[in-house]
């Protein structure tokens, strides 16, 4: 896959925030894949089968996927991984060599390899913050972790419903419990916090003396503040180019064909972006 210059891409709705030009180019000097390319598209649900049928054939090695595109594409698709149909989303678009289009989601095991990176291999129970997309990726990365009980936080009745729904799928044992009790997860080993900007501020200011791992899957701004208030009470704490990286990484093996991706040079490349903003 690797033998002829190759482009790929991220796909969605917003898409000029995204850090994975960075990364994945990064990815391609590391390797020394001269001639390869990793852009951006502004793509959304209606225009995503135009957008796939008008593409030139050959040259494409795939696509990454953000919102609002993570579902809609998959009945676009010739073959979805069983990890992505258990949490009905995919996130990587790959061109086999045969023409198919196959899709499969990094963001659950990339979730796994950031927190086994920091040495966070099972947990017996944890909690997450959120029911959407990427809370359902939390799910079934916990599930992977041996997870004994999963409480997922939520707001109305809809979503307490889903998530009860998704954790049968995924064999997950999942109890629900109202928003506002949130800050009581962080008492627990390890809480994944999956919502927007601002959604879990007003935590910060009712933890716990000693609070669990945090993972918290904003990457800017950061740290958010309950981010803050863990770390500063000894939490190990994890952010979102944590999970960004990780599963970056699993987009570009699938991509390039190259095993291990470059890890340790992505991380930079995101870390000296993520730097500039902040300055």
């Amino acid at each position: 896959m690797t033998n002829r210059p190759r482009r790929a891409a991220v796909l969605g709705s917003p898409i000029a925030h995204s850090l994975s030009p960075v990364l994945h180019n990064a990815a391609y000097r590391a390797l020394g894949l001269d001639g390869w390319e990793y852009g951006r598209f502004e793509v959304d649900e209606a225009g995503l089968p135009g957008f796939l049928a008008d593409l030139e054939p050959g040259g494409w090695a795939g696509f990454s996927l953000t919102m609002p595109l993570k579902r809609a594409v998959i009945p676009l698709l010739d073959e979805v991984s069983a990890t992505a149909l258990a949490v009905d989303a995919v996130n990587t678009l790959v061109f086999e060599a045969d023409g198919r289009r196959t899709g499969d989601n990094t963001d659950v095991p990339g979730l796994v390899a950031a927190l086994r990176e920091r040495g966070i291999e099972r947990v017996p129970a944890a909690a997450v913050l959120g029911a959407g997309a990427t809370a359902a990726s939390a799910l079934a990365a916990l599930g992977r972790l041996g997870a004994g009980e999963v409480t997922v936080y939520v707001r109305g009745p809809q979503r307490a419903r889903e998530m009860s729904e998704l954790g049968e799928r995924l064999g997950v044992a999942v109890r629900t419990a109202d928003w506002e009790y949130g800050a009581e997860a962080l008492a627990g080993p390890l809480t994944i916090a999956t919502t927007p900007v601002g959604a879990t501020d007003a935590f910060a200011a009712r933890l716990t003396a000693t609070p669990g791992a945090l993972f918290d899957v904003l990457y800017h701004p950061w740290p958010t503040p309950l981010a803050a208030a863990c770390a500063e009470r000894g939490a190990t704490v994890l952010g979102g180019l944590d999970l960004l990286v990780h599963q970056a990484v699993l987009q570009c093996e699938r991509f390039t064909g190259v095993t291990p991706g470059p890890l340790a040079a992505m991380r930079a490349a995101g870390e000296a972006a993520l730097a500039q903003t902040r300055a």
